[in-house]
């Protein structure tokens, strides 16, 4: 068992590069028994339609409270020897983005832990989040595991469940998961550093995988059940959103509801379309959207944007294949252009 540090408050570096990190970063800032030595995250990167270069959430709260900040492009061996140098305790991990390497893994004296967004060993990968609710799942979580090279396969110190909202999409989601992380932290941190807890390996018989997402998987199958449908609408929106084709332009759509009724329509038939938004048949029941978006153009209630780009009832929309989320199986990893 590793000695407990001489020192009155434990060194903590932060890693993490997405705004979902923040309650629970700001939580272990805020413990008068830690010192948060330096913050990991990714580089500033281009963003938005002007490409102007932007720190990401988590650096920019580095930035304004005065922190360490680290930013490498990818972690290194010279990495590595640089938090050895810094005699750190402990890492906490939450949306970094980075393969963290056996080096690396190694340089803290009680190694790394992460909080993921998902009850594991279920939806383990980079988006634990989007899959749940394309799934339908009722609940997901926040587990807290020791990390190990193997993707999420650490053994677990905690978890908290939490039910997901009727209605409820991926941002409000992730908010509400933030704030499960800090609480998480709250309850366990200071056990976990005193070696209070002895993690519990996970059941690989239950593991599932998710991926990263692209832009193929704003696609739109109405051959899919309504409910299928509108899960994955609420789970992908913002980026990459959801997606069809109307003639020659691609149409956005911006929330969907479940209309849970029969029909013998074709999917992808336009059953109503009004002020009060688009009723497309799908395998089962209907997708109902109420805002939508032309290309370069703004995110308007249906009725709106039926005024000026009408879509007459009968109309069959064309159904695109919609790439699986999850797996029991890892993803092939896809290598970035």
């Amino acid at each position: 068992m590793s000695v407990a540090p001489s020192q009155s408050r434990f060194r903590i570096i932060l890693l993490g590069s997405d705004e979902i990190a923040l309650p629970l970063f700001a939580s272990v800032y805020a413990s008068k028994n830690i010192e948060v030595v330096a913050v990991y995250t990714q580089p500033d990167r281009p963003a938005g339609r002007g490409q102007e270069i932007k720190s990401n959430p988590v650096a920019s709260w580095a930035k304004e409270n005065g922190l360490k900040l680290l930013q490498p492009e990818r972690l290194a061996e010279i990495d590595a020897q640089q938090l050895k140098d810094l005699h750190i305790d402990l890492g906490v991990v939450m949306a970094y983005g980075q393969i963290l390497k056996d080096d690396f893994l190694a340089a803290t004296r009680l190694g790394f832990i992460n909080f993921h967004g998902s009850l594991l060993p279920a939806l383990r990968g980079a988006t634990p989040v989007e899959s749940a609710l394309a799934l339908g799942f009722k609940s997901t979580g926040i587990s807290v595991q020791h990390v190990v090279r193997k993707l999420d396969a650490g053994a677990l110190y905690a978890s908290s469940e939490l039910t997901i909202l009727p209605d409820e999409g991926r941002a409000a989601l992730r908010q509400r998961l933030g704030q499960v992380a800090a609480e998480l932290s709250n309850n366990f941190l200071d056990k976990i550093l005193n070696q209070q807890i002895v993690p519990q390996p996970q059941d690989e018989s239950l593991v599932t995988y998710t991926r990263r997402l692209d832009r193929q998987d704003a696609a739109l199958d109405f051959n899919t059940p309504a409910a299928e449908m509108v899960g994955r609408v609420r789970a992908l929106e913002g980026w990459p959103g959801s997606t069809f084709p109307l003639g020659d332009l691609i149409i956005k759509v911006g929330s969907a509801f479940l209309l849970d009724e029969e029909h013998n329509l074709s999917p992808g038939t336009v059953a109503l379309a009004d002020k009060q938004g688009l009723k497309v048949a799908c395998r089962n029941g209907f997708c109902f959207f109420t805002t939508l978006q032309r290309p370069g153009g703004r995110m308007l209630p249906v009725g709106e944007f039926l005024a000026g780009c009408p879509i007459a009832q009968g109309t069959v929309i064309e159904s695109r294949s919609m790439p699986p989320l999850v797996s029991s199986q890892p993803f092939p990893r896809v290598k970035k252009s």
